[in-house]
């Protein structure tokens, strides 16, 4: 059973799908859908709600952050993810972008390196009716050997260089979405594995991320 959503901050999630999503280029109708309805304000402290669906990230515990929508669209779009596939997320953070994919996908796992994110994470979803997602307390940049392989893989934290963990536990056909530079500038990078077990990497475009802090990691 996925999220029924909720209606405060309904006209908010609207003009955020609208202006911030869709005419930037956000194409994918799934996505704008799920961005639409999942209550991103449940996911912030209450006294940042009025920020919630503002174009800019948004302070979490532990010194951390939820991704800027625009950021988390344009990932979750590259990734092409489908109704039937296994995700993996790496930094849940607050669980927001979580919820999304849950609402796209049949499996969501993610691996969260703070204890008390992601279990205020895992509350979250299970409140809101998410039964299809599991967050893990662990290292990222080792991904999650013991579940994979996965079709996608979705990185919200940056690495010096692509993680070959997470390169291992791309199933064929599958996509890995992660930024890579230096830790105050990066570029965005999709990676693909071919049919013959090769991997592909094409860059998107610029972004800026917390390190990702892990064995494969900074």
């Amino acid at each position: 059973m996925k999220g029924n959503g909720t209606q405060p901050f309904a006209a908010e999630r609207f003009s955020m799908v609208e202006s911030q999503l869709r005419q930037r280029g956000i194409r994918d109708e799934r996505l704008l859908a799920a961005m639409s309805k999942v209550p991103r304000h449940e996911f912030v402290s209450r006294q940042n709600w009025n920020e919630a669906y503002a174009d800019h990230p948004i302070p979490i515990a532990e010194k951390q952050t939820t991704s800027q929508p625009y950021m988390i669209a344009a990932m979750v779009q590259a990734a092409e993810i489908k109704p039937e596939d296994r995700v993996l997320e790496i930094g849940a953070g607050s669980g927001y972008q979580t919820a999304l994919l849950a609402e796209l996908a049949s499996q969501v796992f993610a691996v969260e390196r703070y204890v008390s994110l992601a279990e205020a994470a895992q509350k979250t979803l299970e409140r809101l009716g998410y039964r299809n997602a599991k967050i893990v307390t662990g290292d990222g940049s080792l991904g999650l050997p013991e579940a994979a392989p996965f079709d996608a893989i979705i990185v919200s934290a940056a690495a010096p260089r692509i993680p070959q963990a997470l390169m291992d536990q791309l199933a064929v056909g599958g996509r890995l979405l992660i930024p890579v530079g230096e830790a105050d500038q990066q570029v965005l990078q999709l990676v693909q594995r071919q049919a013959d077990g090769s991997t592909t990497v094409r860059t998107l475009e610029g972004c800026r991320f917390v390190p990702l802090i892990g064995e494969q990691g900074f």
